[in-house]
């Protein structure tokens, strides 16, 4: 793929939801919602401020992000659909090396 976003844009790449719940049962496609999480492919250089500083992006390719319900413009690339949406629409980095407690 030869994509490479302009400024503060990433593009994202939606990783499927769940195919069964907790408890075993599957889930057919259309009841499911669309995953609010996603993988970065892709991020600009960053963007600048009023004052023509330069601020880098945050994320990088690989980086874990979840985002809002209806963030960014979905895109068609090379056949697969992606995401480009602004950092500042990323509601966060999921940590892969961080332990996650389950509630009893």
């Amino acid at each position: 793929m030869h994509f490479r976003p302009l400024h503060d844009r990433v593009l994202v790449r939606r990783i499927d939801a769940e195919e069964k719940t907790a408890g075993g049962i599957i889930i057919p496609d259309t009841a499911k919602e669309k995953s609010q999480e996603g993988e970065i492919v892709a991020s600009g250089p960053g963007a600048r401020n009023e004052q023509g500083q330069f601020f880098p992006i945050d994320v990088k390719p690989g980086d874990r992000v979840l985002f809002g319900k209806w963030s960014g413009t979905e895109v068609k690339i090379d056949g697969q659909d992606y995401l480009i949406m602004k950092e500042s629409d990323l509601l966060g980095v999921i940590d892969k090396t961080g332990s996650v407690k389950k509630a009893a």
